[in-house]
């Protein structure tokens, strides 16, 4: 299998409860290296970027104003197969059908507050990380 790379953001909801850390010791155990992390607020104009495939969905503002309520911890994942990897660890959207063990079934308030982002595919990973990361600021 090929080392490649993910992107991660871990929710204003996660960084407002200080478990920023246990999602992280959650990410590592699960074979995956943080290789660039930062905490960052993002502006209105980040958020509607980065979730513009979502545009035209009812949710979109809600969306929007929750990514900008508080800090975020935006994150480059790299590891085996990390993509479905860290999708793996992150579980499904709704924590209530995530599986046992997984971020969201751990620590997720609900589908909205749902604790963490990751790329969903290689070409989305790629336009992910360079939204928010130089290249000098990932180190593996």
């Amino acid at each position: 299998m090929a080392i490649e790379r993910t992107f991660s953001i871990l929710k204003p909801d996660a960084t407002v409860r200080n478990i920023t850390g246990a999602i992280n010791a959650m990410i590592e155990k699960a074979g995956l290296r943080i290789v660039a992390q930062k905490r960052i607020r993002m502006t209105r104009e980040q958020a509607e970027t980065f979730y513009a495939v979502h545009r035209e969905r009812p949710f979109f503002g809600e969306l929007v104003s929750f990514m900008i309520s508080g800090p975020v911890v935006v994150q480059v994942l790299e590891g085996e197969n990390a993509i479905a990897r860290y999708r793996e660890v992150m579980g499904a959207t709704d924590p209530a059908k995530a599986a046992d063990g997984t971020v969201r079934k751990v620590h997720a308030r609900s589908v909205g507050e749902n604790s963490v982002h990751g790329s969903d595919a290689p070409d989305t990973a790629v336009k992910e990380i360079a939204q928010f990361f130089s290249g000098n600021e990932i180190v593996g």
